[in-house]
């Protein structure tokens, strides 16, 4: 009698162990996923350079540029231009224009993918609206940068040697400053 209670409280142990751990693993799900695609490039996630590409390269990327707006967020935003033809490590310059079509300021967030996903560890932001949260005030229209290149190093992927054409999409959130937004994505 005195074993059997002995493996019933191992086994009890054991199991509370087990969903202790799961239960971590699922807090801590996010914000690996998070990095794991911000290394790699998975999902389109783009990464964040400090300067500009070391060389240029002859061969030239069509980048076009998407935006929307999630419901909730009274806003009109559109990029400035639909594309940029570069030369692959060329540094590009885009705009988007957002505006507030409410009579109170409204701030957001803009979440942003590139495609095709495979290609999204060599797109480089060097600076890039997204990377704050955007306050406009009632009617307000702004124009904001996006400063990017295209690594070098995707010419050496024979992977991606199809790639003609990269789409860098935006999509704006409302952000209420009391919850962030991170469940949103990326």
């Amino acid at each position: 009698m005195m074993i059997a209670a002995s493996k019933n409280a191992k086994t009890a142990m054991l199991v509370a162990g087990l969903v202790a751990f799961m239960i971590g693993l699922s807090f801590a799900a996010v914000p690996i996923y998070r990095a794991f695609c911000q290394v790699t490039g998975w999902g389109g996630f783009t990464q964040r350079a400090t300067a500009e590409a070391d060389r240029t390269l002859s061969r030239q990327v069509v980048v076009r540029f998407d935006a929307t707006v999630s419901k909730g967020l009274a806003w009109r935003f559109k990029p400035e231009q639909p594309s940029q033809t570069l030369r692959i490590g060329e540094t590009g310059l885009a705009f988007y224009e957002a505006e507030n079509l409410t009579d109170k300021p409204i701030s957001g967030q803009a979440t942003f993918n590139v495609s095709p996903a495979k290609a999204g560890m060599y797109f480089n932001k060097i600076e890039c609206f997204c990377f704050t949260e955007q306050t406009l005030q009632p009617g307000e229209s702004v124009l904001m940068p996006v400063t990017y290149f295209i690594d070098p190093a995707l010419a050496e992927n024979r992977n991606l040697d199809e790639v003609e054409t990269i789409t860098l999409a935006y999509t704006f959130f409302p952000w209420d400053t009391d919850e962030p937004l991170a469940a949103v994505g990326p």
